[in-house]
């Protein structure tokens, strides 16, 4: 299997990694502003809460929570979040490539899956994001809490494995 970025070339990984490391940094923490007026009850963690409802019911008393201004903050962030999206995955994947191109083998493969895995949060995250504006305009479909924390719950998952293995990938020793 080969990683998704394999062909980029290997004197512009660092730096590009760096770059997008950077700038997914300097959005995360423009997200935690946001996410202050979505803190509510109902709504203990903000817009991670409204993404991990569920059921519509969830979904609801989190969006009855909200005053008009939190629902626009809410959908600004979702609409940032496309944004969001391309940084934090590139970041990964160049994470994951250079933990990869430090082993051969099966470690490489499973870096190279990381990094594929970074990709497919992506994604997962656009398809979650539909699904919450949807509910944010007021659409009362049952099926759109249960597709939202799918693929929260895929987004995450797939993150933290990522970064678990661009974190121990790269602090593994390189084989002699």
């Amino acid at each position: 299997m080969k990683h998704p970025l394999e062909n980029l070339s290997s004197n512009l990984r660092k730096p590009l990694f760096w770059v997008f490391l950077l700038a997914t940094l300097a959005l995360f923490v423009l997200f935690r502003i946001l996410n202050t007026p979505l803190i509510t009850p109902a709504a203990s963690g903000g817009i991670v809460t409204f993404e991990l409802a569920g059921s519509p019911a969830s979904a609801q008393s989190i969006l009855d929570s909200w005053d008009a201004r939190a629902k626009l903050f809410a959908a600004f962030g979702l609409g940032l979040d496309y944004l969001f999206m391309p940084l934090y995955s590139l970041a990964l994947m160049l994470g994951t490539l250079l933990a990869a191109g430090r082993h051969k083998g099966w470690q490489y493969v499973l870096g190279a899956a990381a990094g594929w895995g970074a990709l497919a949060a992506a994604l997962f995250d656009a398809v979650e994001n539909i699904a919450l504006w949807r509910l944010l305009l007021g659409e009362a479909f049952s099926y759109l809490p249960r597709v939202a924390v799918l693929c929260a719950e895929l987004k995450f998952a797939l993150l933290a494995l990522g970064l678990l293995y661009a974190l121990v990938g790269w602090a593994w020793p390189k084989p002699q």
